[in-house]
């Protein structure tokens, strides 16, 4: 997908458009100037499913809030104040800029605005304010000067009628009042029984009700404005004549405004009640912020479980922490229904987190962004994952699906950290334990502390996976190391049959190629470390081998003072610092298995 910068051209050659049109999809997002966002662009590629990332006051609410203002224009809602301005000056020369590219559905504006891309029909349009207010809109005309330029006009003129042709916004602040969190609870019931009866089919099978309603509409506005338009001649020649003692050469016409009929309520605000069986049931806003999350997951599971795609109008669900006033299992339940809510309802979901548990490495639909404030105060967007891009195969997809179900916090590496992967529990608690204990004692020589403040030690619960997990972080060109088993090349098994023992091919020991295949395969390898621990992580530094109680045994192995202990330091210390020697018991993978021969895929 094409970004949207300021100097952005249209396509340069054709491209055959698809004969299914997704119902007027957003695709891509674009920000500058706007509150905490400065003059460098921010680009979001809006997928099914978008998490934005990020430390706290960063920025990400700011995108939320973009997409809120531009499908509010017309409304007191669509309006930026002074502080929406960055640093709450108007700058003429750096003033908010929103623009956003959607996806052609049903009713399409004139030929000149679309765009062809990706086998779509796109509309792209701006909004610029140059004081507090109301912004102006303008649309992408392909067609002006070398390959397109903005237009003074917009697609499908009026807001009202615009706006109906993109998705409908769902927003979900993360510290809205309790009557704003039940409205908004109401509003998405009322959207889903909105959308059913807009799909109610006619009773002689010709289409929808609504649709037959909407031409009957039609009909009887052109036959009232028919019926009255001498009426109508008759006071605008009335009042261009009492105008022309004041203003000569002017006339007045009267244009009346068509109603839309999917502009009408089909109902009044709907309110919910909760309560007793038998008792009385209070409005939703007097219930507690738990009990408010919770009915609004529920809610949203239904219609994700409704199964019926592209019934009415698009919807996208804007939510700022789905984690806040959770239970752990509820939060891994939302994250579940905000996934279905795409997949099975065809919604589109951009939300804010900080909680791992809302990335699942497993699924397809979703685009990874992490927002970032410099010291100097600018915010930046960067795409960190999407799979399509990643090229991840069915084996690694496998893979990070049963390694999300064992572990749904293996995700925070993408919150950033000093990366360290590693293949089980035993690395994971003994390097946890030694950093927390450096930091405690206020004494982390030989590791800074700061580097140790911000170790992600990440498990990878199987040596394969660590190559998964290789391709992601590549994909966003992390700085990472991984430390893995070298195993050994042959084992000695028994044989089903005869119950002899024979020797055989290690299959773990192909896959330390594997994984030093795909470190060299990242943007800049010289950023990445691979160690392997030789035998493996307890005989190489702990002086013991055994088959159970690997965690428990190697915690007690290194609570002591003594050469474990420093050995398992200095390993963690050449980890988060690549300049650092490996100790003894370690070894280089890239020296050691970075010219094997006859290694199976993995």
């Amino acid at each position: 997908m094409a970004k949207v910068p300021e100097n952005a051209k249209g396509p340069n050659k054709k491209e055959a458009l698809d004969e299914t049109i997704e119902l007027g999809k957003v695709r891509t997002l674009s920000i500058r100037n706007f509150r905490a966002v400065g003059s460098s662009p921010v680009v979001v590629d809006i997928d099914n499913i978008v998490v934005l990332v990020g430390p706290n006051n960063a920025g990400k609410s700011s995108i939320l809030r973009a997409y809120e203002v531009v499908m509010a224009e017309g409304g007191k809602a669509g309006q930026l104040t002074i502080d929406d301005f960055p640093n709450g000056e108007i700058d003429p020369d750096n003033l908010p800029e929103i623009v956003l590219e959607t996806e052609v559905a049903g009713d399409p504006p004139a030929k000149k605005w679309l765009i062809n891309a990706d086998g779509k029909r796109l509309v792209r349009e701006r909004w610029r304010f140059d004081k507090p207010g109301p912004g102006t809109r303008q649309g992408w005309n392909p067609s002006l000067g070398e390959g397109g330029d903005w237009d003074t006009s917009k697609p499908w003129g009026f807001a009202n009628v615009a706006n109906a042709r993109r998705p409908q916004p769902h927003a979900v602040k993360a510290f809205d009042s309790p009557e704003e969190q039940a409205k908004q609870i109401s509003d998405i019931v009322l959207t889903l029984v909105k959308d059913r009866a807009k799909a109610i089919p006619s009773e002689d099978g010709e289409g929808t009700e609504f649709a037959a309603l909407s031409e009957r509409l039609r009909a009887f506005q052109a036959k009232v404005l028919d019926q009255t338009k001498e009426d109508i001649e008759g006071i605008e020649a009335k009042l261009t004549e009492m105008l022309a003692g004041v203003f000569a050469e002017h006339v007045v016409k009267f244009d009346p405004a068509v109603a839309q009929l999917d502009e009408l309520k089909l109902f009044t605000d709907g309110q919910m009640r909760v309560g007793p069986k038998d008792g009385y049931k209070s409005p939703l806003e007097m219930q507690g912020s738990g009990a408010r999350r919770c009915l609004l997951w529920s809610v949203l599971r239904i219609i994700s479980e409704s199964d019926k795609k592209n019934v009415g109008r698009p919807h996208l669900l804007l939510i700022d922490e789905p984690e806040l006033c959770l239970h752990p299992r509820a939060v891994r339940e939302a994250c579940a229904v905000l996934y279905d809510l795409a997949d099975k309802a065809g919604w589109q979901v951009m939300i804010t987190t900080h909680h791992p548990a809302f990335i699942d490495l497993a699924r397809d639909n979703k685009t990874i962004v992490r927002v970032e404030r410099d010291v100097a105060g600018d915010v930046s967007g960067t795409t960190l994952f999407r799979p399509s891009t990643a090229k991840l195969s069915d084996n690694d997809k496998k893979n990070l699906k049963l390694l999300n179900i064992y572990d749904p916090y293996v995700a925070e590496f993408f919150f950033g950290g000093n990366v360290v992967l590693v293949e089980g529990d035993t690395e994971y608690s003994v390097f946890k334990l030694v950093a927390s204990e450096l930091l405690e004692s206020g004494d982390a020589s030989p590791i800074s502390a700061m580097l140790l403040r911000d170790l992600m030690v990440v498990r990878a619960r199987g040596k394969a996976t660590l190559v998964s997990l290789a391709k992601i972080l590549n994909h966003f060109g992390s700085r990472y190391s991984i430390l893995h088993d070298a195993d050994t090349e042959t084992i000695t098994v028994k044989d089903k049959k005869t119950g002899q023992e024979k020797v055989q091919k290690n299959p773990a020991w192909t896959v330390n190629r594997s994984i030093v295949q795909e470190a060299d395969l990242a943007p800049d390898p010289a950023r990445v470390r691979v160690v392997c621990s030789i035998g493996n992580f307890e005989v190489a530094y702990l002086d013991y081998t055994t088959e159970s109680e690997k965690p428990s045994l190697a915690v007690a192995a290194i609570s002591q003072p003594g050469e474990p202990r420093d050995r398992v330091i200095a390993l963690l210390h050449a980890l988060v610092d690549h300049a650092q020697p490996l100790p003894n018991g370690s070894g280089d993978s890239r020296e050691l298995f970075g010219k094997m021969d006859d290694v199976a895929a993995v």
